[in-house]
Order: C-alpha cells, then sequence, then structure tokens
C-alpha cells in the first residue's frame, strides 16, 4: 500500500499506526473533555470508540493509513489521525479525522503531527499535492488547516448528510507539491518555538 508506514516520530509526538489495542486508550484520550458534541465534528464518544476503531482499520485494508497520536515525553494517547481518500495513481491523499483530548489542544501537538504526516506524503512518498476536508462551520478547524498553509479550493454546498441529519457545506483545502518546501520552513519555524 502507496502510504503504508512504521512510526513517524517527531520531537513533540509520535504517530503509530493504529490497532484494536489502541481502543481503551483512545476511550480515555476522547474523554479529555466533550469534542463529540461539536455538531459539527465526527468525533466518537467514548462508548462509540470500538465501532470507530474497527471502521478505521477496514479503511486501512483499502489504501488508508491511520495512526494514534501519542505525547513523546509520556507516551500518552491523546487522539488520532489519518490518511484518507489515497489516491496512489494520482499522488494525492487527503489528512483528516483528527481529533485531539482537550489538554494537548492549542499546543505543538497538532502542529507536529501534521508536519509529520505531510513530511511522508511530499518527501518520502512523492505525492503531488494533499487536501483537508472540513464542515464550513468548523471555525476552529479551518483556522488551524489555514495555519498549516493550506489554501482554500472551494466550498462544496450540501456536501454530506451529517449523522444528526443536518446538511454539511465542505470547505476543501489543498496544498499542491511546489507549495510544501515553503509550508515545511513555515511548520519548522513554528515548531522550534514550542
Amino acid at each position: 500500500m502507496w502510504l503504508s508506514s512504521g512510526t513517524l516520530e517527531g520531537k513533540l509526538v509520535v504517530l503509530e499506526p493504529l490497532s484494536v489495542t489502541h481502543c481503551d486508550l483512545l476511550k480515555e484520550a476522547v474523554s479529555d473533555g466533550q469534542s463529540w458534541q461539536l455538531w459539527y465534528a465526527t468525533v466518537p464518544t467514548p462508548e462509540g470508540m470500538q465501532a470507530y476503531v474497527q471502521k478505521a482499520l477496514e479503511a486501512m485494508e483499502s489504501g488508508e493509513m491511520a495512526y494514534v497520536v501519542k505525547t513523546k515525553h509520556d507516551g500518552r494517547v491523546v487522539g488520532t489521525t489519518r490518511f484518507y481518500d489515497v489516491k496512489e495513481k494520482h499522488r494525492r491523499a487527503s489528512i483528516g479525522y483528527t481529533w485531539y483530548s482537550d489538554s494537548v489542544k492549542r499546543t505543538g501537538v497538532n502542529t507536529e503531527s501534521k508536519y509529520l504526516l505531510m513530511s511522508h506524503l511530499f518527501d518520502t512518498k512523492g505525492a503531488l499535492s494533499l487536501e483537508f476536508k472540513t464542515h464550513f462551520f468548523n471555525q476552529t478547524s479551518r483556522v488551524a488547516i489555514e495555519k498549516l498553509g493550506a489554501k482554500l479550493d472551494g466550498v462544496l454546498r450540501s456536501h454530506q448528510v451529517m449523522p444528526d441529519g443536518s446538511i454539511r457545506d465542505t470547505a476543501i483545502y489543498s496544498i499542491l507539491s511546489h507549495e510544501w518546501p515553503a509550508v515545511k520552513n513555515n511548520l519548522k519555524a513554528r515548531l522550534r518555538s514550542n
């Protein structure tokens, strides 16, 4: 599989390939906060974690790559992220399904996690582009994506039906391979300040 990898390691975080053994640790991580109550996000509840992990593992069999995010200083699982909508032929993938424990939000955890994923995608796998997709109303996610250096490509209106039945407009962002060197330098500078 094109994006398969082992562990991705930085100074702040370790991204470890998801396995069924992570389920209880992810339940604990999602219980640090109540992100699953955000109507515009699809964060699993503690009770729904087993099904969430199982679905991610099934998706990994068809080319996706899911990771648990661990803080390096204590090895604690604090969230998850993944490559999805992987198109090897076109050398592109999306990064998403990202959520974190409240205790690590507004730290360098997300920045370094995304840096590790993007570096793997562009530097190791030679990707041409990557995408980020989020709910139009998820302003926290949109700001974070823009801080990473992604550019807004547009909004797909009435793109998805949410679990509660509401209709999601999806904001699509991308980073292209020729933009990666500047994005990489910016992320390195941000990480040096953490």
